[in-house]
């Protein structure tokens, strides 16, 4: 079954590459999440999406809202991009693709090419799906996308 807007976000628990410990259900009643999945570090379109959250997160964070980055590359390729790009929200490797295949963000091919699809997910602070972005070659839409939705929860 496809994860669609007003389904409950499937709960993780996991490690973030500066080694914090953090879980969806965590964030509850507090912060909306944005999780955005991409397929590497380093790449264009990955960095280009990744520096626009970067530029955004204060107004996200300003809104009650924390984001995570989430690829399959390791936990050292991920604090040398946030270091390189001075990212200041966490990013998860997800080596295993155990979160992509939860949220859908990969596929038999994305498998094959150990890449996670361009998905980003915006949950509320029910926990529940509020919006989902992809397009695997436009950053821009996932970013402005965010940005208005997150707008319109706060209102």
């Amino acid at each position: 079954m496809a994860l669609r807007v007003g389904q409950k976000a499937p709960d993780f628990d996991v490690v973030t590459s500066d080694g914090k410990a953090l879980k969806l259900s965590g964030f509850r009643g507090k912060k909306n999440v944005v999780l955005y999945f991409y397929p590497a570090d380093f790449t264009l379109v990955c960095t280009r999406e990744t520096c626009g959250f970067r530029d955004a997160y204060e107004e996200l964070a300003g809104k009650d809202t924390e984001v995570i980055g989430i690829s399959v590359d390791s936990d050292a390729s991920h604090r040398k991009f946030a270091a390189e790009h001075n990212v200041p929200f966490p990013l998860v490797a997800d080596e295993s693709f155990a979160l992509a295949k939860q949220f859908e963000a990969s596929s038999f091919l994305r498998n094959l090419l150990k890449k996670a699809a361009r998905s980003t997910y915006v949950i509320d602070k029910k926990g529940d799906i509020a919006g989902v972005f992809q397009s695997e070659l436009s950053a821009g839409h996932h970013v402005d996308g965010v940005r208005e939705l997150v707008r319109k929860l706060g209102a």
